[in-house]
């Protein structure tokens, strides 16, 4: 069986007060550990494990596992990474949660306490008693320097509306993470829903203009508008970079451990056989950017407010020959994510890490908040 674990890098010694990211994906577990040195966020390992063959499938496969089975994983890969800390912080995945803006009354603190969980009915497809809400007062931009400035009691006063930022995350899914955490030995400070995670790393505070990012899964892809900071849209497609293997071994008759291998080396270029993988991947990418496009434009239509660029991020957006493919697909510029921009790394690291970069956005993000509760 092909070795599902890759890219560990043991960079630096002990030294200040470690801590790390933890990643479960749909067909991988990642973890980046950092510290802070001269107030620098330093990169000390990473590495990223697959989770198809604890479920008796190929590296690459999107699972579904038990926590125990996860549990095992997250243990395997930070021994393989050489993790030399039990502190993290751990993602929890967007389709476990909703984000959603909504418009609640001017009022203070307590009374919008009482207030949110009964708004929160609208736009929650299940009982608010199963979910775990928690909620912030984002500032309209219009007003975002008075509400700066200004007490919350004189915010009460200045407007009637206020932006409510609603998360919900599902009571059930808090119960497995709590329970791998468990299982893990590890000491995990908090949870945190993967977009945020990616916001951390992907973006800085130059991006104040609206950012669609592309998070391409093996199973799913996960869309969200961004603007300063805040989410102000999020989607979700059923198709990811697992529908290409599946396609290659389907039209190839090959096994998927060899589709998987192809679709690695080649990207969606000719294959030493001549297949042209671009004629395969094309149908899945061809339906991403699609909805992509028709989220992006419904958000610029209802907000009035142009999409600035496109972030791609995920393991499914480093296959090679994506990006000319995605840039014909959005009139406005498609960037790749690259994350360990915000740690300090050797230099001869640089293009390893750049290239990798996209799969780690989330448990970097995650590490650097964590990096964040030691000050």
């Amino acid at each position: 069986m092909e070795n599902p674990f890759k890219s560990i890098f043991s960079l630096f010694g002990k030294g200040g007060k470690s801590v790390f990211g933890v990643d479960i994906g749909s067909s991988s577990v990642k973890v980046v550990q950092i510290r802070k040195k001269g107030g620098r966020a330093i990169l000390e390992t990473y590495g990223e494990l697959a989770l198809g063959p604890y479920a008796a499938l190929e590296v690459g496969r999107a699972t579904s596992l038990p926590p125990e089975k996860i549990a095992e994983a997250v243990v395997d890969i930070m021994r393989e990474a050489k993790i030399t800390t039990k502190s993290c912080g751990m993602a929890i995945p967007t389709a476990s949660s909703l984000v959603s803006l909504i418009e609640m009354p001017a009022l203070d603190s307590r009374q919008l306490a009482e207030m949110v969980p009964l708004e929160a009915r609208k736009y929650i497809p299940v009982p608010v008693s199963e979910v775990t809400l928690d909620w912030w007062i984002i500032p309209k931009e219009e007003d975002r320097s008075l509400y700066m400035a200004q007490s919350e009691a004189n915010q009460v006063q200045k407007g009637k509306q206020v932006n409510v930022l609603l998360v919900a995350i599902l009571n059930d899914a808090l119960n497995r993470y709590r329970e791998i955490v468990k299982l893990s030995g590890l000491e995990c400070s908090f949870f945190e829903i993967e977009i945020f995670s990616t916001i951390r790393a992907v973006l800085d505070q130059t991006d104040i203009s609206p950012v669609m990012i592309i998070d391409i899964g093996a199973g799913v892809t996960k869309l969200s508008i961004v603007e300063r900071g805040i989410v102000k849209n999020s989607h979700t497609i059923s198709r990811g970079s697992q529908d290409i293997t599946l396609g290659i071994s389907r039209s190839s008759g090959i096994a998927v451990v060899e589709a998987e291998r192809l679709k690695r080396a080649h990207g969606l270029a000719k294959t030493e056989a001549g297949q042209d993988l671009a004629e395969i991947a094309a149908p899945v990418f061809n339906f991403i950017f699609s909805e992509a496009r028709r989220v992006l434009l419904n958000y610029e239509k209802k907000f009035n407010s142009n999409v600035s660029k496109v972030i791609l991020t995920g393991g499914g957006s480093s296959i090679k020959g994506l990006f000319p493919l995605a840039r014909e697909s959005f009139q406005t510029t498609v960037i790749a994510a690259n994350p360990f921009l915000k740690v300090e790394a050797p230099a001869f690291l640089e293009e390893v890490l750049k290239n990798v970069g996209p799969s780690f956005s989330v448990a970097l993000g995650i590490a650097l908040r964590r990096l964040s509760e030691t000050e």
